[in-house]
């Protein structure tokens, strides 16, 4: 069972002023290989798993956009954790099953 819901919107600083999207699509690519369930939303992604998993990733996200040249990033972060009844997409949202 998933102990933990993380929410990050990245934000990278790209040589030369270049379009973010090249960088965000990789940081999303990088979520999905990870293997973990998530939802890519207009503003951020949530993704849902172990907390200390999660939180790799999102180091992972940051180590890939220095790797593509970014000289920084900033990364904005929403943790839910609950270890004792766990944490779920699906149940936050099961009274919103069209995303309405």
């Amino acid at each position: 069972m998933a102990n933990a819901l993380v929410s990050i919107q990245i934000l990278p600083s790209t040589p030369g002023g270049e379009s973010v999207l090249p960088y965000v699509d990789r940081a999303i690519e990088i979520i999905k290989e990870s293997g973990v369930p998530y939802r890519v939303a207009p503003l951020e992604t949530t993704m849902e798993g172990e907390l200390q998993s999660l939180l790799a990733v999102v180091a992972s996200m940051s180590e890939a956009m220095a790797e593509m040249g970014c000289p920084s990033v900033i990364s904005q972060v929403k943790i839910y954790y609950n270890p004792t009844s766990g944490a779920s997409m699906g149940r936050l949202l099961e009274k919103y099953p069209d995303g309405q």
